[in-house]
Parts: structure tokens; sequence; C-alpha cells
């Protein structure tokens, strides 16, 4: 798990680090880019996102999950190195469309491992907190941000974004294991319990329904089963509020230093509200996690887009720094957190086989409230709308958000099994 934290540290500090840069870009007079063309970049990486999550997350359950892993890393370090060497805006966008192609495919792959070696007992939890690295990594961003921009200039941060080259990419080609799972279904049952019993582990068979009648077969069938019959109708809701979700994450962490700058804060206050607004999502996620194994991801989803959407509509009033800052916490969790738990949530809702196809597709079509959170709030700012105009459309996607998870039916998995295996099933 310590080596899944420290991908997703580094994925959630790629992602975060262009809303720490924006202030200094729409400033640098050697580019002169409005706030419209800031939030197009802002949205390139997503749009790479989008790509890497339907390619790779289908890929991982037909080729496994380690390669892909290890070759994400690499991909996104090197591509966050041409970043910082950008001559231009144009090929600033192309680096970022690059880096999204790798950390929009290692986010399923790392989601179907989390929870295959997660306890039973304690599989929300231990996603949640596996996650919270997304989290970290942003506030490490915010962070670093702080002294180095002034010192360095904005480069400094995209050059940062390659270090997992040097350092996690050797750890993990020494030290990540192959899914268990992933090797018995390829018949390399010798291999799949060498490796349970390295690790210690002992994986019994889960109660799904391998054989039943009608079950999709061959390669593509990670896919096809998310639109069976009797999944399709929760793959559809899934899929819209994931859409909602990643709306929330990316309009907020790409804008919300602007807007502070706009508000009249110094760069160093505005910088701050990303570190606020992680770790509420750290704080948030792994208490949710808790709750989400007692009583289930469902009630735990409908909470987090209801506090995300509480928590717009008190930025909208602008009642001062320390309120302010406090609203952008829960928002944090409103968003970080509700998309952390969106993809816990799809990967239990469909069988073993088809986890990282199911949270890929979910993820990729979620990239496109990615991609149109950014260039929304790109419009609202650069236009002669109110800055608020922001939080209303978040508020909105937050409502939306839970009416659309509580409609999600229960999943055939355990509609045909009589006896969950842990309380947070039973939901």
């Amino acid at each position: 798990m310590v080596l899944c934290w420290a991908t997703i540290l580094f994925d959630g500090y790629d992602l975060t680090v262009y809303g720490t840069v924006v202030p200094s870009l729409l400033r640098d007079p050697g580019w002169q880019l409005s706030p419209a063309a800031a939030g197009a970049i802002g949205s390139y990486a997503l749009m790479g996102m989008l790509v890497g999550a339907l390619v790779i997350g289908t890929l991982t359950d037909i080729v496994g999950r380690r390669k892909l892993v290890i070759a994400c890393q690499a991909w996104f370090s090197l591509a966050m190195a041409f970043a910082a060497v950008a001559p231009s805006p144009e090929v600033l966008g192309v680096a970022r469309f690059l880096a999204g192609l790798g950390l929009g495919g290692v986010m399923p792959t790392i989601t179907a491992l989390t929870l295959e070696y997660a306890p039973v007992a304690k599989k929300q939890f231990t996603y949640a907190v596996m996650y919270t690295g997304y989290s970290v990594g942003g506030v490490l961003a915010a962070l670093v941000a702080i002294p180095l921009i002034p010192a360095f200039g904005w480069r400094v941060m995209f050059g940062l974004g390659a270090v997992p080259l040097v350092f996690l990419t050797p750890l993990c080609l020494k030290l990540l294991p192959e899914s268990v799972a992933f090797l018995r279904a390829k018949g390399r049952l010798a291999e799949a319990e060498a490796t349970a019993k390295r690790l210690g582990i002992a994986v019994a068979p889960e109660p799904e329904p391998v054989e039943e009648t009608g079950a999709p077969r061959g390669r593509l069938a990670p896919v096809t089963q998310l639109f069976r019959r009797d999944y399709v109708a929760g793959t559809v809701l899934l899929w819209a509020a994931a859409f909602l979700g990643l709306l929330l994450v990316y309009g907020l962490s790409t804008w919300l230093p602007e807007i502070m700058r706009q508000s009249g804060y110094p760069l160093g206050s505005a910088l701050l509200v990303l570190t606020s607004l992680n770790v509420g999502a750290v704080a948030g996620t792994i208490l949710a996690g808790r709750i989400g194994d007692r009583r289930g991801s469902k009630t735990v989803l409908i909470a987090s887009f209801s506090a995300a959407a509480i928590a717009n509509v008190v930025l909208s009033v602008n009642l001062g720094l320390t309120v302010n800052m406090l609203a952008i916490a829960v928002a944090g969790f409103g968003s970080i957190g509700t998309a952390i738990l969106m993809n816990a949530y799809v990967a239990s809702f469909y069988p073993v086989t088809s986890r990282a196809a199911a949270v890929g597709w979910s993820l990729g079509v979620g990239r496109l409230g990615a991609i149109l959170g950014p260039i929304l709030g790109g419009f609202i700012v650069g236009s002669a709308l109110a800055v608020e105009w922001n939080f209303y459309l978040f508020a909105f996607a937050g409502v939306l958000g839970a009416l659309l998870i509580a409609l999600v039916p229960k999943s055939p998995l355990l509609r045909r099994h009589a006896v969950p295996t842990t309380t947070a099933e039973r939901k």
C-alpha cells in the first residue's frame, strides 16, 4: 500500500501543481495568457487523463496491473520534465496532455490493486487512507509553491514532478507485486500462489458470479460486463456522478487561487487555499472511509456531495478569511473526497475481473467533467460575471451529484448473494 500511496501522491502533486502556477502564468509578460487560455491549458491534462483512464483502465485487466503502474509512472514523470522546459503555451499544453495519459492510467490500476489487497472488513478505510496520497500531493504542491515560485519561477514546480522516475519507479520495479486475481485469471496459478505466500496473505475466493450463465467472455469481457442489462442503469448513474465529482475537483483546484487573488488576497494566502482544500480532503476522506465500511459507500457519497454544495454556498457569501478556509476544507472533502470515495464505490459495484476497467471507464467519463470545470471557471473569471458564479456552479454540481448517487440501484453482486461479507457491502 505504501508504493500505491506514493504513486498517488505524485499523481496529486502533478494535477494540483497547475493551479499553483496559474496566477504566475497569467502575469508572465512573455506569454500574455488570458484566463480562458489558462483554463484551456489546465484542461489538456484532463483530456489526456480521459484517454489514459479509458485505454489503460481497460488494458490493465488484460495485461496486468504491475506493468502498467510502472509504465505510467515513467511516462508522467518524463512529461512533467517536458512541461518544465516548455517554450510556449502551446508546448506546455502538449506536455500537460502527455502527462495526463500516464496520470489517468495509473488511477484505475492502483485502485484495483489496493482494493484487492485490502482487508475485507476495512476495504473502504484502507482505500481512503491510500488515496490520501493524492491530497498530500496537493498540499505539497501548494506548500512548496509559496517559497519556490517567488524565488525560481513557475517552471521549477513542473520540474519537481519528474522525481518519481528517479526514486519511486526503481522501487516499484523491485517491490510492487502483481495482482493475484489477475494471475489466477490468466491461469498462472503457481505464480499467484507464490505471490500470496511472499506477501503473507491468504487469498480466499470472492463471492462473485464468475461462472454465471450469460457472463461475458473474451478479452473485452471486463468492459462488456459494465453494459449488461443488470449493470447498465448503475453504470450510467455512476458515470454521471463521476462527471460531476471531477468537475468539482478540477474546477476548484484550478481556479481557487486566482479567485482569492481577485478578492484581494496576496499570492501566499491565495496558495494556502489549496492546502486547506487538500487537508480537508485528507481528514474527511479517512473519516468517511471508516464510516463507509460500516454504513456503506452510498450513504457517505450522498453526504459528501451535499457537503460540497453547502461549502460552495458559504464561499459565495465571503464571510472572511477564517470562515473561507474552513469552508474550503469542507469543499475539499466534498470534491476530492467524493472523487476518492467514488472510485471505491465503482470498484465494489462490479466483479473483481472488471474492477480496473470499471474504474477506468468511470474516470474516463468523469474526465469530461474535469475538462469542463477549468474551462467554465476560466470563462467566469474572464467574463463580467462576479466570481461568486463559480461557487453557484459548483454548489449546483454538488446537489445534482447527491441526487444521482441516491438513484444508483443495489449492485447485482449483492442481490445474488444472501450473506454480505462486510457491513458496508449490505448497502
